[in-house]
C-alpha cells in the first residue's frame, strides 16, 4: 500500500524496512543534516537525515540546515533525482544554512548508487504516493 510522502504512515513503513536498508556510503555514514520540507499535505515537515537514514524532527547538533519544497524533496529522497535538486538550487527554491560542504557531501554520495542502494530505493518508491 501507498502512503503519502512524510505521512505518519509513511515514517512507519519506512521504519518496518530500516533492517533491510544497504549501508550507506563513506560520505553518508557520518553526515547529519536538518531538513524542513515546505508546503506538503500536512504542511512543513522537519526531519533529519542521519547515517543515511530519515529520521523525524530536527537533531541539535547537525552543522547544516536545508529548507525544500515537499515536491523537490520527494523528487531527491524518492525517484532519486538530483537534478531535480540542482534546479531547484538554482532557482532559489532551496535554502542553505549553516556547513554547505555537507549538503555537497550528499549530492556527490548519491550520484552513483549501488546496486542494493538501488532496490532500496525502488521499495520505497513503492510504498510512496
Amino acid at each position: 500500500m501507498a502512503h503519502t510522502f512524510l505521512s505518519d504512515e509513511w515514517f512507519a513503513a519506512v521504519e518496518a524496512l530500516r533492517d533491510e536498508a544497504p549501508e550507506p556510503s563513506p560520505a553518508m555514514k557520518d553526515l547529519r543534516l536538518n531538513i524542513t520540507v515546505s508546503g506538503g499535505p500536512d504542511g512543513d515537515t522537519e526531519v533529519h537525515l542521519a547515517g543515511g537514514q530519515f529520521e523525524r524532527g530536527h537533531v541539535d547538533d547537525a552543522p547544516t540546515k536545508v529548507t525544500v519544497p515537499y515536491d523537490v524533496a520527494k523528487a531527491m529522497f524518492i525517484d532519486g533525482n538530483q537534478q531535480a535538486a540542482m534546479q531547484a538550487f538554482m532557482a532559489g527554491q532551496i535554502k542553505v544554512e549553516g556547513d554547505m560542504t555537507k549538503l555537497m557531501s550528499m549530492q556527490a554520495a548519491g550520484s552513483t548508487p549501488t546496486p542494493e542502494q538501488q532496490a532500496f530505493q525502488q521499495k520505497l518508491r513503492e510504498l510512496t504516493a
